[in-house]
């Protein structure tokens, strides 16, 4: 539908506004009338769209008919004898001054503003008028719909209040009742205990001269005991001084053979000749070739030891070597995190439990399927291990495991059955990985 707007009639006339219905009637009319106009009278901007089809022309070119109508007054005249042609009744009714009805109101107010037949102006006024109205009564109808939808939600609302407020007053009733006679009950028992007070007053004033009594003999006993005391100490203080001369010649005795055997050491060491080595058992791992299954293919049942309170007094064992099945332990503390950040946070946890004591720690994680092992910042203090390609983590930690000397203090911390069956078969102490998750929280 084409929009209203304000436009003008001749030089000097007062501005008009045509409704959107009008309007479009308008620009309707005078498509038929232009098909119907010689060619001379048509503008020249107006010729080809003469040419079309009527809805291809009001489509395509009622801009332009609309505007030539407002300012082309000449144009206008020519077409208003067409329009005279077209709407015969409607030019007859308007110009006798004849009511209009309310339906035919849009397309007289077109025709008048075509034509300009005399008093136009009131019947386009009319029309806008009617427009202006039925805009404002859609206005106040959409208006009301929404204020008595917004109605009906606050009475909905209301209700819903109203039916919970019901239910608190209810459950406030009812907990009033209750507690009535939940009062009721305690003041009973309260004067029930108050008799029962005062008969228990009357009988600690005779249990308190009956205390008395015991009280004097007590004191006579507690002197007499006093006395054998002193005696005791007496005693004692001499059993001391004789203890602490067997001790002090105890003491001598095992001094001298400790320097015995410190010396024979020191010989031994001069007569074998042993040069310093930097290089421990479990550094010979890494290198080890894999393959054969003679020591690995045998299956147990692992500790179900998770106290971290044991493993602390084991990592106080003398020269202690820890060895920990690395993914087998973070997947338990961490098994959502990302494998890199599990290997970090769980090398860097381990070296500040390690920290200050004389323990070699080792973390070994499965590097079977790769083909070079990922960089790890490792702790100072911590060895870490990725087994070879085609060798399993497992693997080894028993390999570890032999081939350290036995009678050394060995720690294996995992939870698969197999590594720790196969850690203590040969000596080593096996503890589960939930035990140093724990000390590390």
């Amino acid at each position: 539908m084409v929009s209203a707007r304000t436009t003008t009639a001749d030089s000097g006339d007062h501005p008009v506004r045509l409704s959107s219905q009008a309007r479009s009637k308008m620009i309707g009319l005078a498509s038929r009338g232009l098909s119907r106009m010689p060619p001379a009278d048509v503008p020249a901007e107006l010729r080809i769209a003469a040419g079309f089809a009527l809805a291809k022309r009001v489509k395509l070119a009622g801009g332009q008919i609309a505007t030539a109508v407002d300012t082309d007054a000449e144009f206008r005249r020519h077409l208003a004898t067409q329009v005279r042609a077209l709407a015969p009744r409607v030019v007859s009714q308007l110009e006798s001054r004849q009511p209009v009805s309310e339906d035919e109101l849009p397309e007289a107010a077109a025709i008048a503003y075509l034509t300009r037949i005399e008093g136009w102006p009131d019947v386009v006024a009319a029309d806008a008028a009617l427009e202006i109205a039925q805009q404002r009564a859609d206005s106040n109808s959409a208006t009301v719909s929404r204020l008595t939808s917004a109605l009906a939600t606050a009475r909905a609302d209301a209700e819903r209040v109203r039916a919970k407020s019901r239910l608190h007053i209810d459950q406030l009733k009812a907990d009033n009742t209750q507690l009535r006679r939940t009062l009721g009950e305690t003041r009973g028992k309260l004067k029930n205990a108050e008799g029962a007070s005062e008969a228990a007053q009357r009988d600690r004033d005779g249990e308190a001269h009956d205390a008395r009594l015991q009280l004097r003999a007590l004191h006579a006993d507690v002197r007499r005991l006093r006395a054998k005391v002193a005696e005791l100490e007496v005693e004692g203080a001499t059993e001391r001084r004789s203890r602490r001369g067997e001790r002090d010649a105890e003491s001598m005795r095992l001094r001298l053979l400790l320097d015995t055997v410190t010396q024979a050491v020191s010989g031994l060491r001069r007569e074998l000749a042993l040069p310093p080595s930097d290089v421990l058992p479990a550094d010979t791992v890494a290198s080890l070739p894999s393959g054969g299954d003679s020591i690995l293919s045998r299956t147990g049942q692992a500790l179900a030891d998770d106290d971290p309170a044991l493993l602390r007094r084991l990592l106080e064992l003398p020269k202690v070597h820890l060895i920990i099945d690395g993914y087998n332990v973070s997947k338990t503390a961490w098994p959502n995190a990302p494998l890199a950040h599990q290997r970090d946070r769980l090398t860097r946890g381990v070296a500040a439990l390690a920290g200050g004591k004389v323990i070699e720690v080792t973390v070994v994680f499965d590097g079977a399927d790769l083909t070079a092992a990922p960089p790890v910042a490792t702790p100072r203090g911590v060895r870490v291990l990725f087994s070879p390609a085609g060798v399993t983590a497992d693997d080894v930690i028993a390999e570890l495991v032999a081939v350290e000397p036995t009678g050394r203090p060995i720690v294996v911390v995992s939870s698969d059955r197999e590594v720790a069956h196969d850690a203590t078969g040969r000596g080593a102490r096996s503890i589960a990985s939930l035990a140093l998750v724990r000390a590390l929280s």
